[in-house]
């Protein structure tokens, strides 16, 4: 006969959610490793001593983390969909029949905590994988990644000047990018609806409003050692130093040195280059694209401070001086005299030209010496490491932790959203690693066990007495 499931609700007369929610449970295990009385002390100055009772630090922050586990990019999704889970339910210490706090009240508390709140939770959780023997701290892969901001393209409108001079030219040079098109937007437009975000754009990737993110992360077991929200119009060179120095911070309270950085080459510059080997760090980077190991056809003198081509004229140099860019470079020149009559005129000088010209960076033995590097055997293992270690980190937090766009205003809403992703990254990798220690601690007992009942003293046959028990009398 087929049956048919009746439904009649009725109110519970015995009923305990911690009954409901598996041993096993996620959020089961991630409130016993996650402690947050802390916060209390930590948040007690963005209160006063009368008014309305605010929602509980520990649940504001527990409620943002399940929006981060929960890939929920909505604060009004995050309660909604709270209500209707008994785990998170029992997660934030709730009764099923209790009101849960209204959807804005997330976003005015995070707006009320400083970024130093959330920063903090960062290091608690990053210090607690320290001490499972998570990180190692002396090899960190940095690399960096765009989040959209919350402001469409539409928004843009020129800015307007500032009154004072000094401002506005250095509002200009923090835009300054590149030389691509998207930098100069940024020069002359700015949103409306956020004027921190900045227009950006990757190959294959649509333009848009973007801020972008800085993290390293430690190469022995993938955890996040440091993020950070920039602007979207900076070069990953000009943010290496910060990173650097940040991530140092943060591991230095458990008494870890960084000692490599693994990049890509466009963190390769002059100044990070510089910067590294001031504070004997080394850095393994690949070389950028307009760097130029070697010259095809000419030999450098660099004792002599001059080239030689391969009819064996001299290109002296001429000074140094800023080009476009404001990079300041050697200059070398032949003269018209070597040049007038060489069969190799037309390949080698470029348009109607008289002299062949070149030039190199100020910096080019800190190049050079980095082109070295990763042509040794070690250093093109690092280049693998690199790409195996941060780039698929990036995917985790972008793709499964809400990263992919920021639902809030300001460049320090959007860096608390990213420390609330790698928080949840962090805790999740912490659970896992908990988790495969207990199994293969587990294993390491049962596999001990077989061998032990294997021995020829715990068989079967030894166990049982050849003699009847009254002669043992």
């Amino acid at each position: 006969m087929q049956g048919r499931k009746q439904y009649s609700e009725k109110l519970f007369t015995s009923f305990q959610l911690s009954d409901r929610v598996p041993q096993d449970n996620f959020y089961r295990r991630l409130g016993s490793v996650l402690d947050l009385t802390w916060l209390y002390r930590a948040t007690e100055k963005y209160y006063g001593a009368e008014g309305q009772s605010s929602i509980d630090p520990a649940v504001f922050f527990k409620l943002i983390l399940i929006g981060y586990f929960e890939n929920l990019n909505s604060d009004r999704k995050i309660i909604n969909t709270t209500q209707l889970r008994m785990d998170l339910l029992f997660f934030l210490g709730y009764d099923i029949d209790e009101p849960l706090p209204w959807h804005s009240t997330l976003s005015r508390t995070r707006q009320l905590y400083g970024e130093e709140v959330f920063k903090e939770l960062f290091l608690q959780v990053l210090n607690q994988c320290v001490d499972k023997g998570m990180v190692a701290g002396r090899r960190q892969a940095v690399d960096s990644f765009f989040t959209k901001a919350n402001a469409s393209m539409d928004s843009l409108a020129v800015q307007e000047v500032l009154q004072d001079g000094s401002l506005y030219a250095m509002s200009l040079k923090e835009d300054d990018e590149q030389s691509s098109s998207s930098g100069s937007i940024n020069k002359i437009r700015r949103s409306t609806t956020d004027s921190d975000a900045r227009v950006s754009t990757k190959p294959g990737k649509p333009t848009q409003l973007n801020y972008l993110n800085q993290l390293s992360v430690d190469t022995a077991h993938h955890v996040i050692t440091h993020i950070q929200a920039h602007h979207a119009g900076k070069r990953d060179s000009d943010c290496l130093e910060e990173v650097v120095e940040n991530t140092a911070d943060n591991l230095k309270t458990s008494g870890i040195e960084v000692e490599e950085i693994l990049a890509d080459g466009n963190y390769c510059s002059g100044s990070s280059l510089q910067y590294l080997n001031d504070a004997d760090i080394k850095g393994y980077m690949p070389d950028p694209g307009q760097y130029k190991a070697q010259r095809d056809g000419f030999t450098h003198h660099a004792d002599e401070h001059y080239y030689q081509c391969s009819q064996g004229k001299k290109l002296l140099y001429k000074g140094t001086y800023p080009d476009r860019g404001g990079y300041l470079k050697k200059h070398y020149r032949s003269s018209v005299a070597d040049c007038k009559n060489c069969p190799l005129k037309a390949t080698c000088i470029q348009g109607k030209g008289k002299i062949k010209k070149l030039a190199d960076t100020v910096d080019k033995p800190l190049y050079d010496q980095m082109h070295q590097r990763m042509k040794t055997a070690y250093g093109k293992r690092m280049k693998k490491i690199r790409q195996s270690t941060v780039e698929p980190v990036i995917g985790t937090p972008v793709n499964y932790h809400a990263l992919r766009k920021v639902n809030t205003i300001g460049i320090k809403q959007a860096n608390k959203c990213a420390l609330g992703a790698a928080v949840a990254y962090n805790l999740k990798k912490l659970l896992n690693w908990t988790l495969c220690k207990i199994k293969a601690a587990v294993q390491a007992k049962v596999k001990k066990m077989k061998n032990l009942l294997q021995t020829p003293f715990f068989s079967m046959k030894h166990c049982v007495t050849p003699y009847p028990i009254k002669n043992l009398t």
